[in-house]
């Protein structure tokens, strides 16, 4: 055995991993708007939801990822477990793709793709561009991996020992042990399963020698999952379970029926290569076993999943008691594929701007009706939307870490603005509650005169938070809304200074006290405000393809 033959192994095995996750990663970049057209698709519907998971796994390469992706989603209370288990299964269909590519023999043209994958990454300016020469160059770094690997993995042959425990992995108790704990470390069953295809290149192993470690190995991919529901909520947990039994389950039903044909003339060997395009080709064997199961895995047991789902709840039951958090669609795990994290946050900015509208809506009941309750929700509402501010802004700086394209980077640093006028209004509505709560306790009293302006005012104002928000949360740039948000603001302006003149005057001629003049300026002030921060959340989202965004009039 050369050394030098060991450390080209282990060469060929960094590129190997290094070009699948590469390729992954630009996948799932370049598809990021595609992956979240996907996600709205998920439904109850475990076949529609299973088709989800594949087209979403063979985008990002990794059922690992969309595993771990899952349980953030069921952990954020987005999904529950009858609506994720689909997913589970597509998601082992989708994984499949890799040891497909890596089936065919395109050795002669793979340094081509990682010339022009670098040559994009360094000359081109767009990172959307970069996205597609990362995956060109994954591509190209992976097969040259596995190429590597297969070329010098000869000296295995020659070892004994080697010889000796490849031939004890036919056993199945032995090979499913293997391939559990081999793809459990490396947390990918698309890298175990390339590894080992690298070795049938070489010629050092034969399918009759893996069919048991292939399917060991989809069960030791359940591993991330595991791990990613360690810190999750029950249902999190139920999930990583439940992906765990169909795994494990199928892998005890196909071994019973491949020991079951190996004692007939058809054993799955004999089969496969009775297949001309599989005849001979080891990699390609392994390949289609790893699809075999993940297919026969699906075909089997999805219909049972109400069953699995059922065992599941047996084994870890629900809990009555449900954690009290203040993030609802925020989760670390799903940080992972940033495109869904930046779809995550615009749905708990959103959720932010509705719980901002209620405390303005709120601090208007107290104004206008003299309700003194009101003043007390909006204090327990102020704190709910300080602390979901404080969290989505930490979230946003973490996925201003992460790999994401140009126009989400854009929509983050839009949302970070956004947030803090959101806040800025939950603020404003308890300066109106305080005014308010002067007036509930006869500190002073308003004129009929000044009680008319200020209910047009705050009318002008919900209005104007009503259109802006809409824009927002559904980023909208409808030329009406548009229009109407523009008018509104020239509206209040002029409403506030026509009303200052107003309030000049009562003052004047003695029909209004210095004290109600004090609360209704304040008034006026907060309410303006208000409007104004309303329009800064409606106008933040920037427009795509460079379009230009509307001119905003200074107030």
């Amino acid at each position: 055995m050369s050394i030098f033959s060991v450390i080209s192994v282990l060469g060929g095995l960094g590129l190997f991993l290094l070009g699948m996750k590469l390729m992954g990663e630009g996948l799932e970049l370049a598809a990021g708007s595609k992956l979240r057209s996907l996600l709205e698709k998920i439904t109850s519907n475990k076949y529609i939801a299973m088709l989800v998971g594949l087209m979403v796994t063979a985008v990002i390469q990794s059922s690992s990822a969309t595993d771990a992706m899952v349980v953030g989603f069921v952990n954020a209370g987005l999904m529950d477990i009858y609506q994720c288990v689909g997913i589970l299964f597509g998601s082992k269909i989708g994984t499949t793709v890799t040891s497909l590519l890596l089936s065919i023999d395109i050795k002669a043209y793979v340094p081509l793709f990682a010339f022009a994958g670098a040559a994009i990454i360094t000359f081109s300016k767009k990172n959307n561009h970069k996205y597609y020469g990362q995956i060109a160059a994954g591509f190209g770094i992976l097969f040259m991996g596995m190429s590597m690997m297969s070329s010098n993995f000869g000296f295995l042959k020659e070892s004994v020992v080697f010889a000796n425990m490849i031939k004890s992995l036919s056993n199945p108790l032995l090979g499913l042990l293997a391939g559990m704990v081999f793809t459990g470390i490396i947390q990918s069953s698309s890298a175990s399963v390339g590894i080992l295809m690298a070795l049938g290149m070489s010629g050092v192993v034969s399918l009759e020698n893996c069919v048991y470690i292939i399917f060991g190995m989809n069960v030791g991919a359940c591993m991330p999952v595991f791990l990613s529901a360690a810190g999750a909520n029950r249902e999190s947990k139920q999930v990583a379970l439940c992906n765990f039994f169909i795994s494990f389950f199928s892998a005890l039903l196909l071994t019973g029926i491949v020991v079951l044909l190996d004692t007939t003339p058809y054993s799955l060997t004999s089969i496969f290569q009775s297949i001309p395009f599989l005849k001979g080709n080891t990699p390609a064997q392994i390949s289609a076993v790893h699809i075999l199961f993940n297919i026969a895995t699906t075909i089997v047991f999805l219909p049972l999943s109400g069953l699995l789902i059922k065992l599941t709840k047996l084994i870890l039951p629900d809990k009555e008691t449900k954690e009290d958090e203040i993030t609802v669609y925020l989760d670390p795990r799903i940080l992972t594929t940033p495109p869904f994290a930046v779809q995550q946050t615009e749905k708990e900015c959103a959720r932010l701007a509705s719980l901002a509208r209620a405390s303005f809506d709120m601090s208007l009941e107290a104004l206008l009706n003299g309700d003194k309750k009101a003043i007390d929700r909006v204090e327990e509402n102020e704190k709910v939307v300080d602390k979901l501010t404080n969290s989505i802004t930490k979230y946003i700086v973490k996925i201003n870490g992460l790999d994401i394209v140009d126009y989400d980077r854009k929509v983050m640093g839009a949302m970070y603005n956004a947030i803090q006028d959101l806040e800025r209004i939950g603020d404003r509505s308890e300066n109106i509650c305080q005014s308010a709560l002067q007036l509930i306790n006869g500190e002073a009293e308003f004129t009929e005169d000044a009680k008319k302006e200020i209910k047009v005012l705050c009318e002008t104002v919900q209005g104007i938070l009503e259109d802006s928000f809409y824009m927002f949360t559904h980023q909208s740039k409808d030329p009406n809304l548009t229009e109407a948000v523009l008018q509104a603001e020239d509206q209040i302006d002029e409403y506030c200074e026509l009303f200052r003149q107003h309030h000049i005057e009562r003052l004047s001629n003695g029909t209004c006290s210095a004290e109600a003049g004090t609360i209704f300026i304040e008034l006026l002030t907060n309410l303006e405000r208000v409007g104004d921060h309303a329009v800064t959340v409606a106008f933040c989202i920037p427009y795509r393809h460079g379009a230009q965004q509307p001119q905003l009039t200074s107030g």
